[in-house]
């Protein structure tokens, strides 16, 4: 890290530098609120990154990996799930050529054993490069001819009619 401009740093290595840093300056003199306002944090940040170090040592202020429950699908199957959805939703069991987040779990449960709500589908979508698709939904009967006609002619009639007053 030295050597080097806390802009080039990852986010984690600057949460890290500046854990540091409040050390090094309360170690020099510095109050716990001069140290929050010159890192731009507040003082009770800082008065947990230095309770931190007093009960661990400077190591306690180091970066960790962000913990968490392990994803349910493997990063091998993670990678084969664009290969299914390549082959097409009809071949899946789904009519028309629309990938939903709703589908895309569904495939993943049957071949994978894996359940996700839709909307965490979306993420691992998103994760992936791809894009969720949501089909238009259009009325059978609908008469685009009489949509048009009435867009046309009977809409700039309604719209040069002043409002009536006391219109409730």
């Amino acid at each position: 890290m030295f050597g080097m401009s806390t802009k080039e740093l990852s986010p984690a290595a600057f949460k890290e530098w500046r854990r540091r840093r409040a050390l090094t300056l309360k170690r020099r003199g510095w109050t716990q609120a001069a140290i929050a306002e010159a890192l731009g944090v507040t003082p009770g940040a800082v008065s947990q990154w230095l309770a931190a170090a007093r009960r661990g040592g400077p190591n306690a202020l180091r970066a960790r990996p962000a913990t968490g429950r392990p994803p349910k699908l493997t990063p091998e199957k993670l990678r084969r799930l664009p290969d299914l959805l390549w082959q097409g939703p009809q071949d899946h069991g789904f009519r028309g050529e629309v990938w939903t987040c709703s589908r895309v779990a569904k495939v993943v449960e049957q071949q994978f054993g894996v359940r996700y709500h839709k909307d965490h589908v979306g993420r691992l979508l998103k994760g992936l490069g791809w894009t969720p698709q949501v089909p238009a939904t259009r009325a059978v009967q609908r008469d685009e001819e009489a949509i048009e006609r009435w867009r046309d002619e009977v809409w700039p009639e309604l719209k040069k009619r002043p409002a009536r007053s006391g219109a409730s």
